[in-house]
C-alpha cells in the first residue's frame, strides 16, 4: 500500500516538473537573485531581418501572486504596426522572484 500511495505522488510531481520545459529552444540560466536575459523564440534564422520594423508586448508579475499585461505575438505586432512577423526574440527580468518581466519582441514588415 506504502507503494501506491508513493507512486500516486511521484508520478504527478514529475509530470508537473516536465511540463513545458521541452519547447523552447534554448533555455538560458537563471539566477538565484538577479536574472536579465534576451533569447530567441525562433529556431529557424534565415528569416532573421537586419532591417524592418521591431514591435514588443510585456506581461509582469509581482510575488508570483499578481500578474498581468498581453505578451502575445498578436499584441507585439500590432504595437509595432507589423502585418507579417519574421522573427520573434524574447527577454526575460527578475528580481528575486519578488517582481518579474517577460517581453515579446517581434520583428518584421
Amino acid at each position: 500500500m506504502k507503494h501506491v500511495r508513493f507512486g500516486l505522488f511521484v508520478a504527478p510531481f514529475c509530470a508537473i516538473l516536465l511540463t513545458g520545459c521541452l519547447t523552447a529552444p534554448v533555455i538560458p540560466p537563471t539566477g538565484a537573485v538577479f536574472s536579465q536575459f534576451k533569447a530567441p523564440l525562433d529556431i529557424d534564422y534565415q528569416a532573421t531581418p537586419v532591417q524592418g520594423k521591431v514591435g514588443a508586448a510585456q506581461t509582469q508579475s509581482i510575488l508570483g501572486l499578481v500578474a498581468w499585461g498581453d505578451a502575445s505575438a498578436r499584441t507585439a505586432a500590432a504595437n509595432g504596426g507589423i502585418s507579417k512577423i519574421e522573427y520573434a526574440d524574447y527577454d526575460y527580468f527578475n528580481v528575486l522572484g519578488v517582481y518579474q518581466r517577460y517581453d515579446t519582441i517581434v520583428y518584421g514588415e
